[in-house]
């Protein structure tokens, strides 16, 4: 079974600066097709931008966008993970603080962001070829013994 920091190796990490505008960040991430960004400064980890922020933060208390910097509404106690940490330990990260991105990080460095979408592909692919070794063990015809 693959680490955390296996499945997201080689991804390319989005961030923005605390001070972009939300308007920034909701460019960036509709040009990436990603629904949460993280808010990086200095090297660190400050938070995280999501949809959601965006619906709740902004949108439902009609604030411009273009006004408004992530740091006054991005999320900031975050719930992260280690590279080390299995499929299982961050869908259960996951569901326990009710949250669809997840930040990987090693030590203080932030390398990468993890999602629901791609614990359920990775969930797919490891069934995909559990089925595939089944089907063969059923279907196998061992060769005949001669004397």
């Amino acid at each position: 079974m693959k680490t955390i920091g296996e499945l997201i190796q080689g991804r390319e990490l989005y961030s923005v600066s605390p001070d972009a505008t939300v308007l920034e960040a909701t460019r960036l991430m509709s040009e990436k097709g990603i629904g949460a960004v993280l808010i990086v400064e200095d090297g660190k980890l400050r938070g995280i931008f999501s949809e959601r922020d965006l619906m709740t933060r902004v949108i439902a208390p009609n604030l411009n966008p273009a006004d408004v910097k992530v740091r006054d509404v991005m999320t900031e106690n975050l719930v992260v993970a280690s590279p080390g940490d299995t499929y299982q330990d961050c869908l259960q990260k996951m569901k326990q603080a009710r949250i669809r991105h997840l930040p990987i990080v090693d030590g203080n460095r932030v390398i990468g962001m993890l999602s629901v979408r791609d614990l359920i592909n990775y969930e797919l692919e490891s069934k995909d070829f559990e089925i595939q070794q089944l089907n063969h063990f059923i279907h196998y015809v061992p060769p005949k013994v001669t004397a």
